[in-house]
């Protein structure tokens, strides 16, 4: 299960496809009233013709590079097992119920049927909200079969080792500075998901103090991937750093901004820059569109020399093999 794409690049199926995802209230958690002004009446009117931009600048001719991506990794994963494997998307299509009746077509009997939502770390705007979902058309469908879920594997071997290869190439005999652009969320859903209630954002360093906290705790999540790619990659602590991307809205969310570091890296003598996005495991609008394009014209206009975007992991053979084994592991 994949985040999920607008039907094409036209103006009216992006807006269709945007009104879905952030009336979603655990990606905009403001009571329904509120949420409804705000999306229909501001952001989708506003947002809808420049995504639609944004959307036809890596638009392929096999439609959304994050579907296609998805389906790819299917097609790639069906193979490696007995049992039929199906794609589902959060937002959009194929939805969940499709994905699951497909599944009943492919096996009438079906027992259990295994998520595996492609988010590597715990936000409730992104993993929370896919399990969620799926649990509910689960439940209100009356489906006979049991339902297993894939936990965030943030910090699990098989992806940190799929990971790590994955950028082996761009970074082996190269001393060149590496961020690692985490898609962002606002602060507030950082407290809400802290279980003590006391712990998340309440000190400076309160991700590198041990806590029950951080199973759920997405900053966390994203520093402890860092530091054990980085650690396998045997990379030293001055030549990478962390940075969230993709802010909407005027409320406080996770910092270093990513384009703020964009204007900043090269007044810091950092000219020669990679750029990994580890929250993301199929490449989408915020790597292709977003980091790809945008921030390296904001990063050359600051001054910076060379700029090279690492792509996600996609279909790549170590990684299907991991997703294998993420499924086994439950």
């Amino acid at each position: 299960m994949n985040l999920g794409s607008p039907d094409s690049t036209a103006v009216k199926d992006v807006r269709r496809y945007l009104d879905e995802f952030l009336m979603d209230e655990r990606v905009i958690d403001s009571p329904f009233l509120i949420r409804s002004i705000l999306v229909k009446g501001i952001i989708t009117p506003f947002r809808a013709p420049k995504s639609a931009e944004a959307y036809e600048s890596i638009w392929t001719k096999d439609g959304s590079p994050l579907v296609h991506i998805t389906r790819q990794l299917q097609q790639q994963l069906q193979p490696l097992t007995d049992e039929p494997v199906v794609i589902a998307m959060r937002y959009g299509r194929p939805a969940m119920k499709e994905a699951y009746d497909e599944l009943l077509r492919l096996a009438p009997d079906v027992e259990e049927v295994v998520l595996v939502p492609l988010y590597p770390h715990y936000a409730m705007s992104s993993y929370e909200t896919a399990v969620v979902h799926a649990q509910t058309v689960h439940t209100k469908s009356g489906y006979r079969f049991s339902l297993k879920v894939v936990p965030p594997f943030y910090n699990d071997p098989v992806y940190i080792d799929a990971l790590a290869e994955s950028m082996k190439a761009y970074v082996t005999g190269n001393n060149t500075h590496i961020l690692f652009s985490y898609h962002s969320i606002p602060e507030r859903h950082i407290k809400k998901s802290d279980v003590t209630g006391t712990h998340c954002l309440n000190r400076a360093d309160c991700c590198n103090v041990n806590s029950e906290a951080h199973k759920y705790c997405y900053r966390h999540q994203c520093y402890e991937t860092t530091r054990l790619v980085a650690a396998k990659l045997g990379l030293p602590s001055d030549r990478y750093s962390v940075a969230f991307q993709s802010k909407l809205g005027r409320s406080a969310w996770l910092t270093p901004a990513t384009t703020a570091r964009m204007g900043q890296l090269p007044a810091e003598g950092i000219k020669d820059l990679l750029v990994i996005c580890p929250s993301f495991v199929s490449d989408c609008l915020e790597t292709l569109e977003e980091i790809a394009i945008r921030e390296k014209e904001n990063f050359m206009e600051a001054g910076g020399q060379t700029y090279e975007y690492i792509p996600c992991m996609n279909i790549q053979p170590q990684w299907v093999a991991a997703v294998k084994q993420l499924i086994a592991a439950v």
